[in-house]
């Protein structure tokens, strides 16, 4: 649903990214026993069977052909063609270019992603953890539900109604009366990626920091949890450590000092931490006393590390995500003029216009399992230990629940049925801010007049596991364009 999602594991669409958007493929590295950025030591949490040689890769799992004759290029560029090829005759196909599973079916993304026992996010794969240690983003069960919990009452519909709405309707008319006089723009770079650091640095009590400290921590922590993804004897290099140390003593201020109402990282933390029987240190400290699991408290409690962990991939996850959502659904009203005409004349369809364009281009478009056991998803023979990737881009167009699939229509009686906030425990935790902001932007920008795509800079979502537009270059009338 660090989606950018952090490379290296499940993207939790804020989660966003949703959980398990599959980031990294390779490397059977351990989970961290305590986070020390630059320098980590690793215990394995979840023994799977041997490395297997590449000949007995395939023996066992029947045969693919179409899964095996796609190549990166495909699951780039292509990707909607390759994923209808699939869906209808290997829906869940063995595709060595992955070095896993891909479930392209909407039935068996289903019965994946509601089987927490068999298929877990939960793997000495993940790297993010590495970096930013463990969170809700890598962890299942009793373990998930602890690290998720105190954050969910601030994520709920009515928290970021009452908390949020205000601001983030003002901050996406103010990016957008910036950007008018100019005529022409990247509402990618100048209108999207702007507004989801914004509002998730409110959200989190960030909201003094520079957008762009933000998000050159951002870059330096994806390039440090890219490095690691596959490399069991890496550290985390200079530049990822010092910026998650940034970032980690940001959001200890934060904790530290704000009062009840000021921030719902702090709130959140705030319960956390009583259950767990600490109080905050100086960045980097960990807990002065007790320890994570202490107390009564419903979800355990959380250490203070714990809480910046889920914080940073909240961060980053909304960041990625969000704007890659902002995105596609301007692309997707600007490719259609009949269906921008619709929403023009009735702005109440603006919320069923997102819902259509995440449905057929989900910014997370899919999140990584890891079968716990031997198992059959359909005609598919699945090992203990295998990646089983489901794409939830393949499930938005499974023509079996969306008639005319690959078809834009802002009235699609069933758009909400789409998978791409993910489903189940790692349902999408930040689902109701990002479609509050999406749906301000989209508000905001429609108020320009003549907006159309700028036909001298084309552009259209791309990637496999983060769709959107590299660019989106866009005029208006009213002022002349530069």
């Amino acid at each position: 649903m660090l989606t950018g999602l952090l490379p290296g594991g499940p993207p939790i669409c804020l989660s966003g990214w949703p959980a398990g958007a599959g980031l990294a493929r390779a490397g059977a590295l351990a989970r961290p026993r305590r986070h020390h950025p630059g320098r980590v030591r690793y215990r394995r949490q979840v023994p799977g069977p041997p490395e297997p040689r590449p000949a007995e890769l395939a023996a066992g799992r029947g045969t693919f052909p179409f899964g095996t004759a796609v190549t990166r290029a495909d699951l780039d560029a292509g990707l909607h063609p390759v994923l209808a090829r699939l869906r209808a005759a290997e829906p869940v196909s063995w595709l060595p270019v992955l070095g896993g599973w891909l479930v392209t079916s909407r039935e068996l993304a289903l019965r994946v992603l509601r089987d927490g026992a068999a298929f877990t996010v939960d793997d000495p794969r993940f790297s993010t953890a590495r970096v930013v240690g463990p969170s809700m983003l890598s962890l299942d069960g009793a373990e998930h539900g602890r690290h998720r919990a105190p954050f969910s009452h601030g994520f709920s519909h009515r928290e970021i109604r009452s908390r949020l709405a205000g601001y983030v309707t003002a901050e996406a008319d103010r990016l957008v009366a910036g950007l008018a006089p100019a005529g022409a723009a990247d509402l990618r770079l100048g209108l999207a990626a702007p507004l989801a650091a914004a509002v998730m640095a409110q959200a989190l009590g960030l909201g003094e920091a520079d957008p762009g400290t933000l998000l050159g921590w951002y870059s330096a922590i994806v390039a440090a949890v890219s490095d690691l993804a596959g490399a069991p004897d890496a550290l985390v290099s200079p530049a990822g450590a010092a910026a998650f140390r940034m970032l980690d003593a940001s959001l200890r201020e934060v904790i530290r000092s704000s009062g009840p109402g000021q921030s719902l990282l702090a709130d959140s933390a705030r319960d956390a931490l009583a259950g767990a029987g600490v109080t905050s240190g100086p960045a980097g400290s960990g807990p002065r006393t007790g320890s994570p699991v202490t107390s009564g408290h419903p979800t355990g409690g959380l250490a203070t590390s714990e809480v910046v962990s889920n914080a940073a991939v909240l961060l980053f996850g909304g960041i990625e995500t969000t704007e890659g959502m902002i995105s596609n659904v301007i692309w997707h009203l600007l490719r259609h003029p009949d269906q921008l005409a619709v929403v023009r004349a009735d702005p109440g369809l603006i919320p069923a216009a997102v819902e259509e364009s995440v449905r057929l281009e989900p910014a997370a478009a899919v999140v990584d399992r890891y079968a716990t056991r031997d198992t059959r998803i359909g005609a598919a023979v699945i090992r203990r230990g295998d990646l089983v990737t489901v794409s939830l881009a393949g499930a938005g167009r499974d023509p079996a629940v969306f008639p005319a699939p690959d078809t834009f229509d802002v009235r699609r009686p069933n758009a909400r049925a789409h998978l791409a906030f993910a489903h189940g425990p790692h349902f999408c935790l930040g689902a109701h801010l990002a479609r509050l902001e999406v749906q301000a932007a989209l508000r905001a920008v429609l108020r320009l007049p003549g907006l159309r795509l700028d036909p001298g800079r084309p552009s259209a979502p791309r990637g496999l596991v983060f769709r959107k537009p590299p660019s989106l270059a866009v005029r208006w009338d009213g002022t002349a364009a530069r």
